[in-house]
This record gives structure tokens, C-alpha cells and sequence, in this order.
């Protein structure tokens, strides 16, 4: 059925003239009539009458028009939803806890009016999160593909800002009574991180780490949550994780575990986009520059060998 033809109808049916449908269309009069005259066709059934002053419903065509209605606004909603001006900028992040949701908030929440669709992809791998890129399933994601060959031409990646990590123990460690900490410090206690996904940015991150720094970092066992990692680090005389600094972690009251902060140097974790090179998403200048605006990290900072190659291509977007 001529999607055209049923728009034409439905103005002629709501103003009452072919003339005025054609003139609010566009086109000429002959060219409604026809549509018209060809749905009836279609339909098998006279929609209107002709009368001295224009055109009016016959039965059927009124019968017909609330459902015609239907199908010219679904067909408007469905237009208005693939128009990057029109909706929401789709954005990915690794999880609505991290520091990179926790900043984005805060940029919503600065500009409330943004039309904004937090998601996860809860996926590890990278070829999962560009694939869902060049699908058009969102219009940005929080990753890092750590091997620039690996990034396709038609997509960008861009670095943003380093998150510092703390380390996080439970009050029988022995780290627990401590306000700084250098890496040094760090070196012979076991580091929990469980379930480090496979070819995922971070496995590379925490693998680096622990070449360079010499720490030791603990990745066997499953992942049961962040719940379950607090619980057991409040019982543990000998784990510790790290966290990012503005990551959104709550325990209960007896818990009773310290964040502490890893200086000189600092260990921090590269923040990264990746969105389309042609045509981006035009609310997406404007979070880039947010995030930019966060302030930088202080001191000697030590970040993986792969955040240099996302710092090289990370030009200004324009705002729109």
C-alpha cells in the first residue's frame, strides 16, 4: 500500500478539499486525486464523495480514517526515531556504576533537558561493541580497542580523560590504617579482580600492570558481582581490589572498608569513545567536551602503552 496515497487521503479527509491537501503536501491536485483514486482501487471501496464544496467521507472511508491516521503517525514516530537530530543520543558504558556513568550523569544532570539512552552491552570483547557501532545500535560506547589495526576505518576513537584507581581493603588488611599509597607498596598483596573477561580492554589493562609495576593480580574465580567481592573483602586479612576514583561503590556500615589513594606514580585507567567518523550523533560534541573538562590528573601517572595510540586521534568534535 502507497504510504503516500494514505496520507494524501487522511489531509483531504481532514480538511475537506483535495486543493487544501495538496497545497499542505506539496503537490498538485491531480496528483492527490490520483493517489486517492488508486487506493480506492486498492481497498476495493469508495472513500469519498464529491460535493460542491470539496469532498466528504462515504462510510467506509470513515470506517477507514482512524486506522489511515494510525499508519501515517507510526510512519512519522519511525522517521523521527533514525534522525540523529530528533533522538536520544544511545550511549554505551561498561557498567551504570563506573566512574564514566557517574560523569555522564553529572552532564545530564547539567543539561536536563538532553535527550539521553544509557545502555550496557555487557560484553568484554571489542568486536562485540564495534559491530553493535556499525550497526547504528548506539551511537557511542565507553571502550577501547587497545590494537589500532583492529579498529575499522569508519569508526573513531577518541581518549576522554584517565580515572586514578584506589585501592579498596577491608579493615583487617594490612594496607587498612594507610591514607597514601605508592605501587611500590602495593607489591606481594593480592589484587582480586575475578572474572577478567578474555581480549577485553581491561585484561590487557591489569595484564600491563602488573609487567610494569610488579603487582600481583589475582583474575581466577568467577565474577559474582560487585556485592559479592565488598562481602568478601570485608572478611579477607589479605585481598584488596582496586577501583576507579569516581566509581559509585556502597557497603553496609560494618563492612568497614577504606578507599585508598595510589600515588607517585598514579595508577590510572584511560577513558576512551568510539563513535561513527561520518555523520556523529550531534549531542555527542557536547559530552565529549564535558568529560574533557573534568580535571586532569595530577602528578607522575602511569597508564597502559595502548592509551598513547586513542591520545593521538583525539581531535575536537564539534558540537551541534
Amino acid at each position: 500500500m502507497d504510504t503516500e496515497a494514505v496520507r494524501s487521503f487522511v489531509r483531504a479527509a481532514e480538511l475537506g478539499q483535495l486543493r487544501h491537501a495538496a497545497d499542505e503536501l506539496g503537490v498538485t491536485q491531480q496528483a492527490v486525486s490520483k493517489r486517492v483514486a488508486a487506493l480506492e482501487r486498492e481497498l476495493g471501496v469508495r472513500l469519498f464523495t464529491r460535493t460542491a464544496r470539496g469532498v466528504e467521507l462515504t462510510p467506509d472511508g470513515r470506517a477507514f480514517l482512524p486506522h489511515a491516521r494510525g499508519v501515517v503517525t507510526g510512519l512519522d514516530r519511525a522517521v523521527t526515531a533514525i534522525r540523529p537530530g530528533s533522538r536520544p543520543l544511545r550511549v554505551d558504558v561498561l557498567g551504570y556504576r563506573t566512574g564514566q556513568a557517574v560523569v555522564l550523569h553529572d552532564y545530564w544532570r547539567a543539561h536536563p533537558g538532553t535527550a539521553l539512552d544509557v545502555v550496557t552491552l555487557k560484553t568484554g570483547d571489542p568486536r562485540v561493541v564495534v559491530a553493535a557501532l556499525r550497526a547504528g545500535e548506539v551511537d557511542a560506547a565507553f571502550r577501547t580497542v587497545t590494537d589500532p589495526a583492529e579498529l575499522p576505518r569508519d569508526l573513531r576513537m577518541v581518549h576522554l580523560l584517565d580515572f586514578p584507581l584506589e585501592l579498596l581493603v577491608g579493615p583487617g588488611h594490612p594496607l587498612a590504617t594507610e591514607r597514601v599509597l605508592t605501587p611500590a607498596r602495593l607489591r606481594g598483596h593480592r589484587i582480586r579482580v575475578p572474572g577478567i573477561a578474555p581480549r577485553s580492554e581491561w585484561a590487557e589493562f591489569y595484564q600491563q600492570l602488573a609487567t610494569d609495576l610488579g603487582l600481583r593480580i589475582d583474575g581466577a574465580g568467577p565474577n559474582f558481582g560487585v556485592e559479592a567481592l565488598l562481602d568478601a573483602l570485608a572478611d579477607s586479612a589479605d585481598a584488596a581490589t582496586l577501583v576507579g576514583h569516581r566509581d559509585r561503590i556502597t557497603w553496609p556500615v560494618g563492612h568497614g572498608l577504606r578507599r585508598i589513594p595510589v600515588v607517585d606514580p598514579v595508577i590510572a585507567y584511560p577513558l576512551s569513545l568510539i563513535f561513527p567518523r561520518a555523520n556523529p550523533h550531534p549531542g555527542l560534541g557536547a559530552v565529549i567536551e564535558h568529560f574533557r573538562g573534568v580535571a586532569a590528573v595530577e602528578g607522575e601517572v602511569w597508564v597502559p602503552s595502548w592509551a598513547t595510540v586513542a591520545r593521538r586521534a583525539s581531535a575536537p568534535v564539534r558540537s551541534s
